[in-house]
């Protein structure tokens, strides 16, 4: 068994690397998944279930490690599997610290490395499972309801300030809890996967605790114990950050939560995201949306087609595309950006129409007027993967905006609001 719910390629094929989503529409967000392996049409996975969650906010942590519990119990160990940088190791390290793991584990297994730099993982590390009793989890259950029972008037001053981090680094928030734990000194938060290693997070944080004496295992805790495994990320071949140096890497990686940017286009205009991808806009009779996901640290800049090469022999690995960066020699071992076309027919304009992957710089949402025949040419670094999604992942993505900023093709950004999943809304009953 493992903790990969689907395979690697199809979750990150389907969700980016490491790119937060916005929570409207969540069921209906995995229905395509859940239908194409339900159905019999991947006869060799073992499928048991697809879920979204983030290690990171925590959100979906709590259903993640119930679903588990109550499919796998406790029969054999548990491994977590996926591309680099698809965030295994915060996965293992929110684990670690949640009801998934025996109580005193977390105090003696050392956390995951978690690190912008593809595969990192450094050991196999691993934790004892905790065996899901009747009573662990009767128990388990009435701490979630109590849980979700709160607001956040209820938190005290440490869960808030922790909240609003996480706030930050994402639209779906999740408190991860335990329930069974040894009485400490002194309150510590139970949930932070980033605290004992590196973090891209530039919001000050409070050191981790350090214990005097390193606590062991005890041979009965461990002689009939199932583990749960962190293991090395996969790398793929035609991702594009492979090419990237350690200094590109964070850029292009969020760390924040994805403020989406829409931009109208008539046909003969470029978009260019830094200068890891482009989208010509070459044939249609009317205006269309292009909404481009990816780090808010990544550029966006919108040209004419007669300009576009000019712009991009000029500025390519200097700050106004970004990345890469490094002038010249950076560009002596860059690939040169190859084209693919795309034809694709609006649905309307509030709805996309097709995602452009942009291997995994990010993605950019097309969105046209009903039946308007769009043709389009995407570029994408040579030996990276460029791929049209559809249906899109966020079909209403381009109505996230605000108004049209006055003599340009970019509107106002508007960020979502925050949605805690475990925590009761004001007002409400």
């Amino acid at each position: 068994c493992t903790s990969s719910l689907a395979s690697s390629s199809e979750i990150q094929g389907a969700l980016g690397q490491s790119l937060p989503i916005s929570f409207q529409g969540l069921n209906q967000l995995l229905q395509p998944w859940k239908r194409r392996h339900f159905s019999g049409k991947q006869p060799n996975t073992a499928l048991v279930d697809i879920r979204l969650v983030s290690a990171k906010t925590g959100y979906g942590m709590e259903g993640l490690v119930s679903r588990l519990q109550r499919s796998w119990k406790c029969a054999g160990d548990v491994y977590l599997l996926g591309a680099t940088n698809s965030g295994k190791s915060t996965l293992f390290n929110t684990l670690l610290r949640s009801d998934y793991c025996k109580s005193r584990a977390p105090d003696i297994i050392d956390r995951a490395t978690v690190s912008p730099w593809p595969g990192t993982t450094l050991n196999l590390l691993k934790f004892p499972i905790i065996n899901p009793t009747c009573d662990r989890i009767f128990r388990r259950q009435e701490r979630l309801k109590e849980e979700a029972a709160k607001t956040e008037d209820q938190l005290s001053i440490e869960e808030k300030k922790y909240l609003n981090q996480l706030k930050k680094q994402g639209y779906l928030v999740g408190r991860v809890g335990r329930t069974f734990q040894q009485q400490k000194s002194s309150t510590e938060i139970d949930f932070d996967p980033d605290m004992l290693s590196y973090s891209m997070d530039e919001d000050p944080r409070d050191p981790p605790k350090k214990h005097e004496e390193r606590e062991e295992f005890t041979h009965n805790e461990v002689k009939d114990a199932r583990w749960c495994f962190d293991t090395p990320g996969i790398v793929k071949e035609d991702c594009v950050l492979n090419l990237l140096t350690e200094k590109e890497v964070k850029l292009v990686l969020p760390s924040h939560a994805i403020v989406p940017r829409t931009f109208i286009l008539k046909p003969g205009m470029v978009l260019f995201l830094a200068a890891l991808g482009r989208i010509d806009y070459l044939e249609g009779e009317k205006p269309a949306w292009f909404s481009v996901l990816a780090s808010n640290l990544l550029p966006v800049h919108v040209t004419t087609l007669s300009n576009a090469d000019t712009i991009y022999e000029k500025h390519t690995a200097q700050e106004f595309l970004k990345v890469p960066m490094g002038g010249e020699e950076r560009m002596k071992e860059f690939p040169p950006l190859v084209p693919q076309d795309i034809t694709l027919k609006g649905i309307g304009t509030t709805e996309a129409v097709a995602d452009i992957k942009l291997s995994s710089a990010g993605w950019v949402a097309v969105t046209a007027h009903a039946e308007e025949e769009l043709l389009l040419r995407a570029y994408t670094p040579k030996g990276t993967a460029l791929v049209v999604r559809e249906p899109p992942l966020l079909p209403y993505i381009s109505t996230i905006r605000g108004a049209r900023i006055p003599g340009t093709p970019a509107y106002r950004t508007k960020k979502p609001p925050s949605f805690v999943e475990n925590l009761r809304t004001t007002g409400s009953r």
